[in-house]
């Protein structure tokens, strides 16, 4: 079982937009997209939402490793891997555009020669 932690943020959007902690927790574990978020260090998931009025529900996280000695005691106590800290939820209307596009690793390289 993951520890999660709530930002007082993510409740108060929560409330604004209507969505329920059931709902923002679904995102997070089966997103449709998966994307780098704007904040460092930080990933954002998404799921469409409606027929006819498509609207996208966002959700963005940060996942906290923990070291691999305090993870052994941890798994034995709780069986956790790790702790997810849920930053804020919105409710995108439409459908967004994709931001990041996967570039190959060689390619990359062969950028910042030029570059």
């Amino acid at each position: 079982m993951e520890k999660i932690t709530w930002t007082k943020h993510v409740q108060e959007k929560m409330k604004f937009y209507g969505l329920s902690a059931q709902r923002v927790g679904r995102v997070w574990r089966h997103p449709e997209r998966v994307e780098e978020a704007v904040a460092p260090g930080c990933v954002a998931a998404m799921q469409t939402v409606g027929n006819k009025r498509k609207t996208e529900i966002w959700v963005m996280y940060k996942e906290k490793k923990i070291s691999h000695q305090a993870s052994h005691k941890i798994n034995n106590l709780l069986d956790s891997t790790g702790e997810k800290k849920i930053i804020t939820a919105w409710r995108y209307p439409g459908t967004s555009p994709k931001r990041q596009v996967p570039i190959p690793e060689d390619i990359l390289d062969e950028l910042g020669d030029i570059i």
